[in-house]
């Protein structure tokens, strides 16, 4: 017997779509799954988001939310440029590896299904952070005084490149211990683009 009442719906709803949407993918997962998964009839369901490209587009929403909390904000609190990039390494990759927060790897992965208007929605906020990231590269580069032939874009989308590919491939229960990833990637970082 379907069960029609979960304590905050909407918010169950997107925890368990972003639990299928990142094991099975965006397009194998279908509001059936997604209402059985939550023991909801599909008219339950339905009831809540009008479709499932809505459950992406608030799953992706919620991601830069995430990230403008626990990235972004802290960041902005330090003095220090090169201090503020370390900060901003350490925090991105601990987001994209946090177990609970599946609405990040969902829009690493899933972004294509979005319609044109909704996809621009995510996509301004997504270009947000590179221009915070690019102009925070730009100052450290600037205060460190030396010469590089990279330029900020480039460094700004070759750092959210390497922090973004990790989910793909990090197992919890491998010998790169989180700590260490985060080490070896700001150092990467910092002697390959910062020079």
């Amino acid at each position: 017997m379907p069960r029609e009442t979960i304590a905050d719906p909407r918010q169950e709803i997107l925890r368990t779509a972003a639990r299928l949407f990142q094991q099975q993918g965006y397009d194998a997962t279908s509001m059936n799954d997604v209402a059985a998964a939550l023991k909801l009839s599909k008219g339950g369901l339905y009831h809540h988001f009008q479709g499932k490209d809505e459950i992406l587009f608030d799953l992706m929403n919620h991601a830069m939310d995430i990230t403008e909390q626990r990235v972004i904000a802290p960041v902005k609190l330090i003095a220090d440029p090169e201090k503020q990039l370390r900060t901003l390494i350490q925090r991105h990759i601990t987001v994209v590896l946090s177990e609970r927060d599946r609405e990040i790897t969902v829009m690493l992965h899933e972004n294509h299904p979005l319609s044109p208007a909704l996809r621009k929605r995510i996509n301004a906020r997504k270009k947000d952070y590179v221009h915070f990231l690019e102009n925070l590269i730009a100052e450290v580069q600037a205060a460190r005084g030396k010469k590089t032939s990279v330029t900020p874009r480039a460094a700004a989308f070759a750092l959210l490149g390497m922090m973004n590919w990790i989910y793909q491939w990090y197992r919890p229960e491998g010998k790169l211990g989180e700590e260490s990833l985060v080490q070896q990637y700001t150092e990467i970082f910092f002697q390959g683009a910062l020079g």
